[in-house]
């Protein structure tokens, strides 16, 4: 889903490291950085 600079991202949810899950509606209002990068077995 591509985005332009401007809109809202959808909500979506992830599990956290402490196996409890974290949507990204929870965070409203906080500073959010998403990182995605490739598995370590897959190419680039």
């Amino acid at each position: 889903m591509p985005l332009t600079v401007g809109d809202k991202a959808p909500d979506f949810t992830l599990p956290s490291h402490l196996d409890k899950d974290i949507t990204l509606s929870s965070l409203r209002g906080k500073t959010v950085v998403l990182v995605f990068f490739p598995q370590a077995w897959t190419p680039i």
